[in-house]
């Protein structure tokens, strides 16, 4: 995801010269010293100085330039949640804010380290979107994408390599799901990392007879109801999966937009309102329950219970 990134910042350099890139001394493990390489007149590190650094672009979104803001999502929005909320949202200002490493699959750092609640902060902020891609083809066309909608965006990376779904310059929009697998019984809705194992829990439900439909959500906010429930009124049942708190994330905005429109049971697989510790991110990712096991159970469960 971080190498799809820097590309898709390159290739905007080189179209846009509003384009900026702003970093806290993780340029070179996000990979946006790279553009820093190429545009060194429109790259600034400005240290460990997260809060600066939002305030830093929504000045120079005020001089008509695109910043990229981009770091570790323990330190944005973890550092500066005040800062992104008046500097940058509250002005509605063309602002966007790649973090990566969310989740626990930071892996080794630790809690400290694994942001379980970056989505739901920054889906409470108004005016922000919140995009959460796939894997790395997905991440490219998203970030381009973003770049062409004005207002601040926050986009969440994941740390470690994840298995490719979507071909080079697949047709993605921000705000429009992606229904990747049809079903009949229960709908998967999933985004980021969970993405891949709601595809791979679709193929064991398979064997049983259920009927998996399998629901790419990048977009958490503004959420494509319109899609998720067309979905949920087909299968009657929906399950969510994500690597954050089940609380107030994807799974809580897609319980609201079935609640409130078309009520059908749901059950979110994700953390369970809980820190993460030290481990290697295949281990923290079973033992917290994100993997297609988990969902497998919850979807076996749900069209049980109907």
């Amino acid at each position: 995801m971080r190498d799809a990134f820097a590309e898709a910042l390159l290739e905007l350099g080189a179209r846009d010269q509003r384009i900026v890139v702003l970093g806290a001394d993780t340029s070179v493990s996000i990979k946006t010293s790279l553009f820093g390489d190429r545009y060194p007149g429109r790259f600034f590190n400005v240290g460990i100085a997260e809060a600066n650094m939002i305030g830093i672009a929504a000045g120079l979104a005020l001089a008509g330039k695109v910043p990229f803001v981009s770091t570790y999502s323990a330190f944005v929005p973890g550092k500066c949640f005040d800062q992104i909320r008046n500097a940058v949202a509250y002005p509605n200002l063309d602002v966007k804010i790649v973090s990566s490493h969310g989740g626990l699959t930071v892996g080794p750092d630790g809690a400290s380290h694994q942001t379980v609640e970056d989505v739901a902060a920054m889906r409470a902020v108004p005016r922000m979107r919140v995009v959460v891609p796939a894997d790395a083809p997905s991440t490219r066309v998203l970030v381009t994408r973003a770049a062409g909608i004005p207002g601040p965006f926050y986009i969440r990376l994941s740390r470690p390599n994840v298995p490719t779904i979507y071909s080079p310059g697949a047709e993605l929009d921000v705000g429009t799901a992606n229904v990747l697998r049809e079903g009949s019984d229960v709908s998967i809705v999933a985004c980021g990392l969970l993405v891949n194992e709601a595809l791979e829990a679709a193929d064991v439900l398979s064997k049983t007879g259920v009927r998996a439909e399998v629901v790419d959500s990048h977009t958490v906010k503004p959420l494509d109801a319109e899609t998720i429930i067309r979905s949920a009124r087909k299968t009657g049942a929906v399950v969510t999966a994500e690597e954050h708190n089940i609380l107030g994330g994807l799974g809580g905005a897609v319980a609201e937009a079935v609640s409130e429109t078309h009520p059908v049971p749901v059950r979110r697989v994700g953390v369970r309102d809980t820190f993460g510790e030290s481990g290697e991110h295949q281990e923290l990712m079973a033992k917290y329950g994100l993997t297609s096991k988990e969902i497998v159970q919850a979807a076996k469960t749900i069209v049980r219970a109907r």
